[in-house]
């Protein structure tokens, strides 16, 4: 082999290290984005399912006032009816 023909195996492998690497480079690039992209819809559908539950725990919350106050009138009638026993007694 002659010098000219050493140049071009080298320019050659050269060419193709350099696009091994941009391709390499570019595949890259895109599996950051798609991750990153992926972690933006699993925290929005978190973030979903965390004011889901805020709001069950809101109406949750209302209910059991609802049956407090409930069983605060039935404890007033039920001792309002044992007064009325003991009289009667």
């Amino acid at each position: 082999m002659n010098e000219h023909e050493w140049q071009e195996v080298i320019g050659t492998i050269g060419m193709f290290v350099l696009i091994t690497a941009v391709i390499v480079t570019v595949i890259w690039q895109f599996a950051i984005s798609w991750r990153a992209k992926a972690q933006l819809a699993r925290e929005a559908e978190y973030k979903k399912i965390a004011e889901t539950a805020a709001a069950s725990q809101q109406d949750i919350g209302r209910q059991l006032a609802e049956i407090n106050d409930r069983l605060s009138a039935l404890r007033e009638r039920t001792d309002a009816i044992e007064l009325v026993l003991k009289v009667v007694e």
